[in-house]
């Protein structure tokens, strides 16, 4: 009788551990987020709008990044991918979003090549240069554009954060691509109700 007990015991301390979190998000009352009109990697006009009542994950960055960009594409899609393998449902709940920090050289072929390599839902956004720079701002984020080289290359330099916003376009919580799929993963699994 016993051994049924302390069994119940941890099956509720189990369960216990995958409720909602304590307290508010993280990101809870930050001025970050907004309203826009960009076009995806097929041409079409998308609004912020259009997501309302799902989650997005957002991330601003450029196709022509070297390092930085698909490396942690490549970290957060694949931290979407075992949220997915473990609750579907939920999953499916969230849009993955990359916003084009560089849109003179991303062009909706070069962004949907881009969108292609990491996730079949990710979508591939941009504006022009004036709605990048105060959609970026107004997403907490920075860039610079890098000096042109000889050959007309250069570097964008930004701020490389992945953000959960929830149904409302509310900001939930950064998310810790620095630390992997695992990571990503987990803070969905926590977050995404």
């Amino acid at each position: 009788m016993m051994n049924k007990v302390i069994t119940a015991f941890a099956l509720l301390a189990l369960a216990a551990c995958n409720t909602a979190p304590a307290g508010p998000p993280p990101l809870a009352g930050a001025r970050m987020g907004g309203a826009f009109t960009l076009t995806d990697q097929n041409g079409k006009t998308v609004r912020e709008s259009d997501f309302a009542g799902r989650y997005r994950l957002v991330y601003f960055g450029y196709t022509f990044c070297p390092d930085v960009c698909p490396v942690d594409m490549a970290r957060l899609t694949n931290g979407l991918k075992k949220f997915e393998a473990k609750d579907a449902a939920r999953a499916a709940k969230i849009q993955p979003i990359f916003i084009s920090i560089d849109p003179a050289r991303d062009t909706p072929e070069a962004r949907k090549a881009f969108v292609a390599a990491f996730h079949p839902r990710l979508i591939g956004l941009a504006g022009t240069p004036a709605q990048t720079e105060a959609l970026i701002k107004a997403y907490g984020g920075y860039f610079a554009l890098g000096e042109k080289k000889p050959d007309g290359s250069y570097t964008v330099d930004h701020t490389n954060m992945a953000t959960l916003y929830g149904p409302a376009g509310e900001p939930i919580v950064l998310l810790p691509q620095e630390k992997g799929p695992d990571a990503i993963a987990e803070t969905l699994d926590q977050w995404v109700k």
